[in-house]
C-alpha cells in the first residue's frame, strides 16, 4: 500500500486550508474524528447507539455603544 511522505501530507494540509479556511479546521477535525471513532465501533461490531453530546449555544458577544453627548465648547 502507498505510505505518503511528508511532501505529500504537507499537499494535502495546504488544499484542505485552502478549501476551509484557518477558523472552520476545528469543526472539520472534530467531524472527521466522530467518524472515524463511529467507523471503528462499526467494524468491532458495538451497534449501541451513542448518546449525542450536544454542543453549548454559541453566544454572540455584544459590545453596547454609548454615544457621548457632544458638548459644545465655543470661545466667543
Amino acid at each position: 500500500m502507498f505510505k505518503p511522505g511528508p511532501l505529500e501530507i504537507g499537499l494535502i494540509v495546504f488544499i484542505v486550508l485552502i478549501l476551509f479556511g484557518a477558523g472552520k479546521l476545528p469543526q472539520v477535525g472534530a467531524s472527521l474524528g466522530k467518524g472515524i471513532r463511529a467507523f471503528r465501533r462499526g467494524q468491532s461490531g458495538d451497534d449501541e447507539p451513542e448518546e449525542e453530546e450536544e454542543e453549548a449555544p454559541v453566544r454572540q458577544v455584544t459590545r453596547k455603544t454609548t454615544r457621548r453627548k457632544k458638548t459644545a465648547t465655543r470661545k466667543s
